[in-house]
């Protein structure tokens, strides 16, 4: 495995879960004494889409996007089992497994601190991030495990294109059997603006530069110009998330912790049924780690963006969702460790 120092994994990316944290401190702070300031942001929407909350995901996911060459889609039959394998698990197994596990620790594990009311909106929460497969950390994970990048690159393409079509549904359903009202035309509107005005911005972005000023240019100089950019967008986003789900996280810290643990077992297990039917099918290494980590991984920006335009900032469903980045990079990385020594 590479060292801390190692290019791969940045600083910020490498202590996200402090950033996260201390972004927990500061929202939490500000909503306690400041407790005007989450309800004038509150006013500022449209079509019940928080205006401040999007242009903030946009920041984070429009420089996602710019990292994914679509143009991979062309290369999508030179490794079809390990491609298989995680469309299969990503799309047919992990929202279900999610919404079952956390169903399990919200509804009866944890019944004695979480009322039904709860349990319900921090289910959908779950939900939300087992149906968002694949954020763009992964090819920092599949760097760490020494994956194929080119399939890599063809993972993230076409998992991001599947979105545009299963996800919604996905949702919608799970969503609907736990009896939880979802307006269906702000979850597509939610898709539209989260998903495809900053895919088809990736990809015309990416078009431009690369024809006028090459691909080493793109890839080396004008991606980099975005990673300040894309952090103090997440900060910022989790920061206005914290600050409305204060008095909630005052009144139950304990819940934070409570809403981690099935968050955590779900991304274990759908890892091991990756990476395990990966090597079953005698794959690999450097397409069966991807393989796990593209599985495990949670795209959990779309997620975060989709709780607020569906249920608010201070919903305890968009609540459920930043503990999920709050738990990504350290579980991620023990993974990491896991797979590079099988």
């Amino acid at each position: 495995m590479k060292k801390a120092t190692d290019p791969g994994i940045n600083f910020f990316q490498r202590y996200l879960t402090v950033w996260v944290f201390l972004c927990m401190v500061v929202g939490v702070l500000l909503g306690h004494f400041l407790p005007t300031l989450p309800a004038l942001l509150a006013r500022l929407e449209f079509a019940r889409i928080s205006i401040p909350m999007a242009i903030l995901i946009w920041v984070m996911i429009y420089p996602m996007m710019l990292k994914v060459d679509f143009q991979s889609v062309r290369n999508v039959g030179k490794n079809p089992k390990g491609l298989f394998v995680t469309w299969i698990v990503n799309w047919l197994i992990k929202p279900f497994t999610m919404y079952g596990i956390a169903s399990l620790f919200f509804f009866v594990i944890f019944k004695s601190f979480i009322t039904p009311e709860l349990a319900t909106e921090y289910l959908a929460g779950a939900v939300l991030l087992g149906a968002a497969p694949c954020t763009a950390m992964v090819f920092v994970w599949s760097t760490l495990t020494k994956g194929n990048p080119a399939y890599t690159v063809v993972q993230v393409a076409t998992n991001d294109l599947i979105i545009l079509v299963a996800f919604a549904p996905i949702v919608k359903f799970l969503l609907g059997v736990s009896n939880v009202s979802v307006p269906y035309d702000t979850l597509i509107l939610s898709v539209v603006l989260f998903v495809v005005i900053p895919l088809a911005g990736g990809i015309l972005t990416r078009i431009f530069v690369t024809r006028s000023k090459g691909t080493a240019y793109f890839e080396n100089v004008f991606l980099h110009r975005f990673d300040s950019v894309t952090t103090v967008g997440l900060l910022l986003t989790l920061v206005l998330i914290f600050m409305g789900q204060s008095k909630t996280i005052l009144e139950n810290p304990l819940h934070i912790v409570l809403i981690a643990v099935p968050l955590i077992l779900q991304t274990f297990l759908i890892f091991f049924i990756a990476y395990g039917t990966c090597n079953l099918l005698k794959l690999p290494h450097d397409i069966s780690a991807p393989a796990g980590m593209i599985g495990a991984s949670n795209f959990f920006e779309l997620a975060v963006a989709v709780a607020v335009a569906l249920f608010g900032t201070t919903s305890p469903a968009a609540l459920a969702t930043t503990v999920g980045v709050l738990t990504e990079v350290p579980v991620m990385l023990t993974l990491v460790k896991i797979a590079n020594k099988t």
